[in-house]
């Protein structure tokens, strides 16, 4: 792995996919890890979370006929429900909770384990989680009790949650995107967060003169679409994204919030530096890999131009723009990473820039 010191300083705007950004090198995202049985990030996803739950249900229903979540299809059964029932069900319900929490710790500490094995990860120190799993107490234990299994495996690596709501990790790491000059004079600026479930996009106030390090980077306002839900195609998704950022600026307008020119966006798959999807992003409404298609493009096409200024799209893939949004935070090590668990399992593994 190559010393900092020669490491590419990044351009005035980087380019899609970078490796070098303002605050970081890139070292890697997006690994995926094969296994004879398919890829062993499905294993740690929010899908095989429920797979998990199911599977423990049947088993009850095979030995006494009674479900102790009632007769609910699992997949209209949310985290949030689960951590009530966590918190208040019966002995029965929280053991059945419990159980499954522990299989899913199991699986994300074998692909901690793997990642750590793989080149680009060697010397990391630090890994987030972030994700839709994180945003509930059970995805938290899932955490917590991963974390145990790891040191008690003697296995030096310090595993935490994401700081910021993983709904708004997505976006508020947009800022990391964009050099600083391009915050001088401006109080906000979009972010777009694209997952395999929702389509979320926000107006971002970076807060300089709170914190010149983006600590106090915050979500003003949002709007979020589950398009998973309605199975939208490609052209109908991104008209839907493009009618949400024309309204985040006209919100903007009227409350008199200078927006930079600038969108970050973070998506699923491979990015190039064109703006293309190399791969990854099979969870995404449509073919979003074709060569014919560019997002950053059509998001101009969208929003042309703020305040007269032309629009400038930055995109990366959606686990590190996720990442992106801890950096204030990762300035006591140098090497760190992120997984994110959601409808897959993103990664990213970062190198703090000196300066």
């Amino acid at each position: 792995m190559p010393d900092q010191a020669d490491r590419p300083a990044p351009p005035a705007f980087s380019e899609h996919g970078a490796a070098a950004l303002p605050a970081v090198t890139v070292d890697a995202y997006n690994a995926e890890l094969k296994t004879p049985d398919g890829f062993l990030g499905d294993r740690a996803s929010s899908r095989a979370f429920r797979a998990l739950l199911e599977e423990w249900r049947k088993k009850l229903r095979a030995v006494d006929d009674e479900d102790p979540l009632g007769k609910a299809p699992t997949d209209e059964i949310g985290r949030r429900q689960l951590d009530r029932l966590l918190a208040d069900g019966n002995p029965d319900v929280a053991g059945l909770v419990h159980g499954v929490v522990e299989e899913f710790a199991q699986s994300l500490a074998i692909v901690v384990k793997r990642l750590l094995k793989l080149k680009d990860w060697e010397g990391t120190e630090r890994i987030v989680v972030g994700g839709g799993m994180r945003g509930s107490r059970v995805g938290e234990l899932a955490i917590g009790r991963t974390a145990m299994l790891l040191k008690g495996e003697e296995i030096a690596i310090d595993l935490q949650p994401i700081r910021h709501d993983p709904d708004e990790a997505g976006m508020i790491g947009a800022v990391q995107l964009a050099p600083p000059w391009i915050f001088k004079g401006h109080d906000a600026l979009l972010a777009v967060d694209i997952g395999g479930s929702n389509i979320r996009a926000g107006l971002v106030r970076p807060h300089l003169k709170k914190a010149p390090d983006l600590s106090a980077a915050c979500l003003w306002d949002s709007e979020i679409w589950p398009h998973r839900e309605e199975r939208p195609a490609r052209e109908a998704a991104i008209d839907r994204l493009g009618g949400m950022l024309v309204e985040l600026v006209r919100k903007a307008e009227k409350r008199g919030l200078t927006l930079a020119p600038f969108i970050g966006v973070g998506c699923p798959g491979r990015i190039e530096a064109d703006g293309g999807i190399a791969k990854g992003a099979q969870n995404l409404p449509g073919n979003w890999e074709s060569s014919r298609f560019n997002l950053p493009d059509r998001l101009r096409e969208a929003v042309p131009e703020i305040d007269g200024q032309p629009v400038v799209v930055v995109m990366h893939n959606d686990a590190v723009v996720q990442g992106l949004s801890e950096v204030p935070w990762m300035q006591d090590v140098a090497h760190w990473g992120v997984l994110t668990i959601g409808t897959g399992l993103g990664n990213a593994r970062f190198t703090n820039r000196e300066g």
